[in-house]
């Protein structure tokens, strides 16, 4: 293949970034964006008329009762991410989502509402109340996922491991 050949695909490849837990990207270019989640949850947020997306990775519900929220909380990270792809260039009435994780990998905390569970209804909880539609959710279990999700285009794909 010629350099000229390999230039193409790369330009037309978009950039990648990895989501360590607490972290939110958003971008309004192609960006594919990819995380690996077991307790904790991913929520794509998108406008996929606009082009504009992004992602969090948070590793509790809430920071209700801590003293430097951040988003490592569900509740600061789902905020975040709301205002970036808002400020992004994202409309409001266009957005759609996608959650992700909220498993529980540890046989120790199985049972009912373990951190995974609340993890991911908080994420569920926090759309609905935004008004925000769910497309597409691949949650609880057993098992971790491997994520990846493009921005400019919404589409996700979750891989168990």
């Amino acid at each position: 293949m010629t350099a000229r050949a390999l230039r193409m695909i790369a330009d037309a490849e978009p950039a990648s970034r990895y989501l360590h837990p607490g972290e939110v990207a958003v971008s309004a270019t192609p960006l594919s964006l990819s995380t690996v989640l077991g307790s904790c949850v991913g929520v794509c947020l998108f406008d996929a008329e606009r082009g504009v997306g992004g992602m969090n990775h948070f590793l509790l519900p809430d920071s209700a009762g801590h003293a430097r929220p951040n988003a490592r909380f569900g509740d600061v990270a789902l905020e975040q991410l709301l205002a970036d792809v808002l400020a992004a260039g994202a409309r409001r009435h266009g957005l759609a989502a996608r959650v992700y994780g909220g498993a529980c990998v540890l046989l120790a905390f199985a049972g009912s509402n373990h951190l995974g569970e609340r993890n991911v209804q908080a994420a569920l909880e926090f759309l609905d109340a935004q008004g925000i539609p769910v497309l597409g959710c691949d949650t609880g279990g057993r098992r971790g996922r491997r994520l990846l999700f493009h921005t400019h285009t919404g589409a996700a794909r979750a891989q168990r491991i």
